[in-house]
């Protein structure tokens, strides 16, 4: 994956911005989504006692990050209920393909320029 494939489910510009362009951050914040999106994905099933806990705790670090569409159907899913969990699966998939595609292309780059 590349820059290129993109889905714009993540708004890196807000993340960079935010972290004030230090690398270093960045890094670490989407290293950190990525770990918790795993724990989280098991918990987004209406029988896990826990949904509802997830859907918040993945709303404000979606935001964090710059996945607002994330953020939504997570704000959207604690209105609706377990109905909205399909809709949060399938935003944490994108953002999560995103982040795969971003830390990708600064692997790349990172090659590319001398230190």
């Amino acid at each position: 994956m590349a820059r290129r494939d993109l889905t714009g489910a993540v708004d890196f510009g807000y993340l960079e911005g935010f972290a004030a362009g230090d690398a270093t951050v960045i890094d670490e914040v989407l290293a950190l989504f990525r770990e918790q999106a795993q724990m989280w994905s098991s918990m987004l099933d209406p029988g896990s006692e826990g949904w509802r806990d997830a859907v918040h705790t993945i709303k404000g670090a979606s935001r964090g990050i710059g996945a607002f569409q994330l953020g939504d159907a997570c704000q959207a899913c604690e209105i609706e209920g377990p109905g909205g969990l399909t809709a949060v699966r399938d935003a944490l998939d994108l953002a999560l393909a995103d982040v795969a595609a971003y830390a990708h292309e600064r692997a790349l780059q990172s090659l590319k320029t001398p230190r």
